[in-house]
């Protein structure tokens, strides 16, 4: 029996027994990581924007046969294949699409009327109310806490904000890791919490233990945020890499672009589509060719740690919350133990 408090309209909209969600990060959320955070009672969400259109649909099929659970399919709404991807989710009967870019409008009706949940992620009051008039139905807002690409309004004044502006699901992000942090996003009035660095750090994510054991041994005073990376502000763990991006200045171009074209390669998408694709990011969000390079850059730095567990030549994405994190528990613990806290810290605030 799950406590009633713990019952929100996500855990309803969802179909999961508690409001926890892991977010899709690139080269980190993949079946395993899904799986167990989906029989664990929470929602799973598959990174499928570092994934080929193939690896997409193996890898829902694995997770359909690993567990009975809905779970989540994370896209790049500026994907050049995003409309193929939208149509198999809807094939494939997931429950959830989130997205980190606004989907388009004609994309998030044609995911509702086929019944998948339409979540994007947002960062600003004037980004929900945006898509929150498109009919999205439900928004995960990230404050400046968490991990990747971030913003620069911390969560404790960026929910509240979502949370007047919206009267839809509202899941709160950056810096949530514990009990208490659901109790608190909770008595904001969000309906549930999502988690990225505390999921990374579990049994069940594939991440190299090498470079799990670097994420333990970060002080909380050991990440920045910075734009030397794609462009846009991103926090990551301070590594000499990262420095040497920062000292780098113009000679950051040659490397970004000769990586973008071995990401190209590894994920087998056309160089034509990787043209469209990168002149619809440069018209849209105004980037130079420099900055354009970077941002296709940016996977494979990821890719290195994430998959390669080459500490020295890539990045590691995080959340400030890495300073507080010791252990590496299953997803089944983790979940359990975040739910006990958080009924703990609801019985003491209600005495």
């Amino acid at each position: 029996m799950v406590d009633p408090r713990l019952q929100t309209r996500a855990t309803q909209l969802f179909g999961v027994r508690f409001p926890i969600v892991q977010t899709g990060m690139g080269w980190v959320a993949g079946p395993s990581l899904v799986v167990g955070t989906a029989n664990a009672g929470g929602l799973g969400i598959l990174a499928a924007a570092t994934l080929t259109f193939d690896e997409m649909v193996a890898a829902i099929d694995e997770i359909q046969n690993c567990t009975e659970f809905p779970f989540g399919v994370n896209l790049r709404s500026d994907a050049v294949d995003i409309d193929r991807r939208v149509d198999h989710l809807i094939r494939a009967e997931v429950a959830v699409a989130s997205f980190a870019q606004a989907p388009r409008p004609d994309m998030v009706t044609k995911l509702k009327e086929s019944g998948v949940v339409v979540m994007p992620t947002v960062g600003a009051r004037r980004h929900a109310e945006k898509v929150a008039e498109w009919g999205v139905d439900a928004v995960l807002c990230q404050g400046g806490e968490g991990g990747g690409h971030t913003g620069t309004v911390p969560t404790s004044l960026l929910l509240p904000q979502v949370l007047d502006a919206v009267d839809i699901p509202v899941i709160a992000a950056g810096g949530f890791h514990d009990g208490r942090g659901l109790a608190a996003a909770l008595a904001w009035g969000a309906d549930g919490i999502a988690m990225g660095t505390r999921f990374l750090l579990t049994a069940d994510s594939t991440v190299p233990d090498t470079i799990k054991q670097a994420y333990l041994a970060t002080p909380v005073t050991g990440t920045v945020v910075s734009t030397a990376i794609d462009g846009a502000p991103q926090r990551v763990i301070r590594t000499e890499m990262v420095e040497s991006l920062e000292r780098a200045g113009l000679m950051r171009f040659p490397r970004a672009a000769l990586n973008a074209l071995r990401f190209r390669k590894l994920t087998d998408t056309a160089l034509g589509d990787l043209m469209k694709e990168g002149f619809a990011m440069r018209k849209r969000q105004g980037l130079s060719w420099s900055q354009l390079a970077m941002a296709a850059n940016a996977p494979m730095l990821t890719r290195a740690t994430m998959v390669d567990g080459k500490i020295d030549v890539g990045i590691l994405p995080t959340g400030q919350c890495v300073g507080v994190v010791e252990d590496l528990p299953t997803c089944d613990e983790l979940i359990g133990r975040i739910v006990a806290d958080a009924i703990e810290r609801l019985d003491a605030v209600g005495r």
